[in-house]
């Protein structure tokens, strides 16, 4: 005989949907935007590690003087294919984990962010965290972008003749591409924080409507007119009284 397997609340309840927040697909977007993070981080230490350096050599001015010129330790094309990709990669998971939360919080059921309270000291304190995440979200992507950007320009200056003498060299000062490593990772990490603080505000949110919908209905039952009891009593001729 087959088993029988008994349906629970749990299973009768509705999934949520792959927009929503706090759906799986969100928690996948979190765990590879960090990911990508890290990437970018370990992309720009080995640009660090790469990128060009200037070194000073002596050549002769048709005999008469001697004149020092510089030259590159390198072509400096893995330290820009390093940036370009940590560059582009950052990029889009900025965009699509911000694209995600607006989409996310544009189609929730219950729009958290919009319809409590302004004056209340949660909503006050939400709005400041989000403001905060939201912000410095982007400051920090727009310093890891300009400084990648800085970086991928002046490595590919000199993909050609990089060991033929000039009178100046361009290169990248110690430390920008580290720099923009970490820049990346505080990008990603605030990106979800933010979500984090829209998901936790979604749910403080749900639980003032629970609570609401349970005062509303305890207050319908007792304001209802009570209901005249089903029992009466009856005589009968000589015998006692008998409630049916």
């Amino acid at each position: 005989m087959p088993k029988t397997v008994a349906v629970t609340h749990a299973d009768l309840a509705p999934g949520r949907q792959s927009t929503e927040l706090g759906s799986r697909t969100g928690v996948v977007l979190m765990v590879l935007t960090i990911i990508c993070g890290l990437f970018c981080f370990i992309l720009c230490l080995k640009a660090e590690a790469t990128r060009s350096l200037e070194m000073w050599v002596e050549s002769e001015d048709n005999g008469k003087e001697v004149k020092y010129e510089c030259v590159y330790s390198g072509s400096g094309k893995t330290p820009l294919l390093c940036s370009v990709v940590a560059f582009v990669g950052l990029a889009v998971a900025m965009v699509v984990e911000h694209m995600y939360i607006l989409i996310a919080v544009g189609k929730s059921p219950s729009p958290a962010l919009v319809s409590w309270d302004p004056d209340s000291i949660c909503a006050k304190t939400l709005t400041w965290q989000a403001g905060f995440f939201v912000v410095t979200t982007w400051l920090c992507f727009a310093v890891a972008e300009i400084l990648l950007l800085v970086g991928l320009v002046v490595e590919s200056g000199h993909l050609k003749s990089w060991s033929k003498p000039k009178a100046s060299c361009h290169i990248i000062r110690e430390g920008v591409f580290c720099a923009a490593g970490v820049f990346s990772l505080m990008t990603v990490f605030l990106a979800d924080g933010l979500y984090l603080r829209a998901l936790h505000a979604q749910k403080m949110f749900q639980e003032q409507q629970n609570v609401r919908q349970q005062v509303l209905e305890a207050s319908v039952l007792y304001a209802s007119p009570p209901v005249s009891s089903p029992h009466r009593m009856t005589t009968m001729a000589r015998k006692d009284p008998v409630i049916t």
